[in-house]
């Protein structure tokens, strides 16, 4: 049971597959451990997260561990067919393919949640969304789930705060081992992949716009300097300015860091951040991308609306000449662009968010029926677990507390 672009592109996607496989030993570690185990026999679970190949990884591990699973993306350009088809080819159930429209991406949401999931994994909230608000009558059969983004994060506590979120659900994306790495180095090396593969422009001695300076924002400034380039950042939290400031940054209103940036990076999970203000002050070869979860960031629809002339300046680069001349640049329609225009993530950083992922999982099963809130932090036991073997993995050590250490820290 499955809806993609073509199963004869099976082959492509297994190789790749492999690629990622061998530089992600934790969910290598992991897939051998669930063979053995068996944590989610007789389970299904709902997964909708970015659909390329080292998500496809993650969902192989979890069918070795008895799960059955129905796979969507989470970007309607992010999923990769080839991908797609190898899932298929393997036996898993999937339901998406790039470039869907919006009619198209909801029914494949749609897909995965109407066969009555037992565990959710969410990339940004849709599958909780699309089962809270269509299929009620589903959520009974509900374990839990896990979710991935800091965007997820914020629509789940809405619905706490509402007493409308009616199972249990792990912030994956809290984790120490997800943030930390994922959304600073991950981040940070995705993004600039994706805006130089697909502008192949040089980034030193330009000015880059970063709008936002948590953990993704800092990665994307961090990678941005190490490439050459001027970091101006953007922040409306004054704790984080005056980090962005002391991390050597120039911070400045957005109205004002319009008129001088090459490249704008909006990383702050609102919308509205750059708009119809913002691309007239804008000089002539500017280029706007997005890096946060949903294409609001960039108001697209708004340089639509003001523009004079449209053209495709290169393939996944969209031109709009504005009433003074000048022309602004959008990269993959204000869409992720470490995805919509890159292979997203690299391997080892995804192996270890992907290890918190399938580990929450099984923590959710394992536990059902015990949580006595809806909102899960990742257990400690289950981050350093993760951060440990990726360690030795590397032939790393570390030292351990002694009893005199402990009693001094924890017991005085």
């Amino acid at each position: 049971m499955s809806e993609i672009r073509d199963e004869k592109l099976w082959e492509s996607g297994a190789t790749k597959i492999q690629w990622v496989k061998q530089n992600m030993c934790l969910l290598r570690h992991l897939e051998e451990r669930f063979s053995k185990e068996r944590p989610f026999e007789g389970k299904k679970i709902a997964l909708s997260v970015h659909l390329e190949a080292k998500t496809a990884y993650l969902c192989k591990v979890l069918a070795a561990g008895g799960a059955e699973m129905y796979v969507t993306g989470s970007n309607p350009l992010s999923t990769q067919d080839d991908v797609a088809a190898a899932l298929v080819h393997d036996g898993l159930n999937v339901f998406a393919w790039h470039g869907a429209t919006e009619e198209e991406y909801t029914r494949h949401i749609d897909e995965v949640i109407k066969i009555g999931p037992d565990v959710i994994i969410d990339d940004g909230g849709d599958l909780v969304n699309h089962i809270h608000t269509y299929h009620p009558e589903l959520i009974s059969k509900v374990m839990g789930g896990c979710e991935e983004t800091t965007t997820g994060i914020h629509r789940l506590i809405a619905l706490d705060k509402e007493n409308k979120l009616k199972f249990p659900m792990v912030l994956v994306n809290n984790a120490r081992c997800k943030y930390l790495f994922d959304n600073r180095y991950g981040t940070g090396q995705s993004v600039w992949d994706g805006i130089n593969r697909t502008t192949n422009l040089i980034v030193a001695g330009k000015n880059v716009v970063v709008a936002g300076y948590g953990w993704c924002g800092k990665g994307v400034a961090m990678r941005a300097k190490g490439l050459g380039a001027k970091v101006i950042v953007t922040e409306i939290d004054p704790i984080k300015a005056i980090e962005a400031v002391m991390d050597g940054f120039t911070v400045m209103k957005m109205e004002e860091a319009a008129k001088v940036g090459d490249f704008f990076v909006t990383v702050t999970g609102c919308c509205d951040v750059i708009t119809e203000k913002s691309f007239m002050n804008m000089k002539d070869g500017a280029i706007c991308c997005n890096a946060g979860h949903f294409d609001v960031e960039v108001d697209v629809a708004g340089l639509k609306r003001i523009a004079v002339e449209t053209r495709e300046a290169r393939n996944n680069i969209q031109g709009y000449k504005l009433s003074n001349g000048n022309w602004i640049y959008v990269i993959a329609e204000g869409r992720l662009v470490n995805l919509a225009a890159g292979d997203g993530h690299p391997a080892e950083i995804m192996d270890m968010s992907f290890a918190i992922q399938a580990l929450s999982a099984a923590y959710i099963v394992k536990n059902n029926g015990k949580f006595d809130k809806m909102i899960i932090d990742v257990p400690e036991e289950v981050d350093n677990e993760v951060a440990r073997y990726k360690l030795s993995y590397w032939n790393f050590e570390i030292d351990s507390l002694t009893g005199k250490q402990y009693d001094y820290l924890y017991n005085a």
